[in-house]
């Protein structure tokens, strides 16, 4: 199952490395607000697949970790989780400004503000982790940081107050990246009665925004569900499963929906990757590749 799992966190890795190194060599893509908002969200997958695996193997292998150990790995699993739903929201909102506001979009939508967005982005999810890291260092002893734990977000923020707060983020979440998504894609659903192509397209975005955020918010309910199982099956292999399903199904979806789907995009990660491929086949052709 440890193997099972790290190899497609790598091949997964592996892909979403490929893509950023696809932005980072070509400037038309650097240059518009829906690559960056795409290649965030494909970072955000990447560090979280990463850290997520680690805790998965650590889990598996070793049980138990200690406390201080475990929120090395924990919390930018937490931030980057918190990370993905926001992103959804912002790139649903950069599709209705393009479709249904298109004379305003290059006013609107600058790399400026989009790399000001993505740090609000951040700031929004770093603010609902702190308060948990406070509650925990106010209400916990300085033994239970030194003491070995199972790896999981309920047995290191076990304060009643954290899962309250943790509940009400999750809704005040949801609530509000649904709401966007709803009102981006009727307003676009309007729009494409007009027969407009990208105004169609625009509106299946959305639609694949949605699916995909349902995936994501299958996270939240990967504990009860676990619990649940267990009273019928095998912990590992259930754990084994839902990690399988909740954590890394989500986020093999974001590379095929977004990247590949796009034109521009493709054409671009198709000619880096063949190149990438012939330097390392044929070496002493570098120097003929454009």
């Amino acid at each position: 199952m440890n193997t099972t799992v790290v190899i497609l966190g790598l091949t997964m890795n592996y892909i979403n490395a490929a893509m950023i190194h696809t932005f980072n060599k070509h400037d038309i893509l650097k240059m518009n607000p829906r690559y960056i908002l795409f290649i965030h969200l494909v970072l955000n997958d990447l560090l979280l697949l990463t850290t997520s695996i680690s805790l998965f193997v650590f889990t598996f292998t070793l049980n138990t970790v200690y406390v201080s150990i475990c929120l090395l790995f924990l919390l930018p699993t937490i931030l980057t989780s918190q990370n993905t739903p926001l992103n959804l929201a912002v790139m649903a909102a950069e599709c209705y400004i393009s479709v249904c506001v298109p004379l305003r979009y290059r006013n609107i939508c600058t790399v400026k503000r989009t790399c000001i967005v993505i740090g609000i982005i951040w700031s929004i999810s770093s603010l609902t982790i702190l308060p948990d890291l406070f509650i925990l260092l106010a209400t916990e002893p300085l033994q239970f940081f030194q003491s070995r734990v199972y790896c999981e977000k309920d047995n290191v923020f076990r304060s009643s107050l954290s899962i309250k707060k943790r509940d009400a983020t999750h809704i005040l979440f949801l609530v509000v990246v649904w709401i966007t998504l709803f009102y981006t894609y009727f307003r676009i659903l309007f729009v494409a009665k007009a027969a407009a192509s990208n105004a169609k397209k625009a509106r299946n975005t959305i639609l694949i925004h949605g699916c995909q955020l349902l995936l994501c918010m299958t996270v939240y309910v990967q504990p009860m569900v676990t619990k649940t199982l267990t009273l019928f099956f095998p912990v590992s292999y259930i754990f084994f499963v839902t990690f399988i399903i909740f954590q890394i199904l989500p986020r093999f979806l974001s590379p095929i929906i977004y990247g590949l789907r796009d034109k521009t995009f493709r054409k671009y990660f198709i000619r880096t990757v063949m190149c990438t491929i012939t330097i390392k086949i044929h070496p002493n052709k570098r120097m003929m590749l454009p």
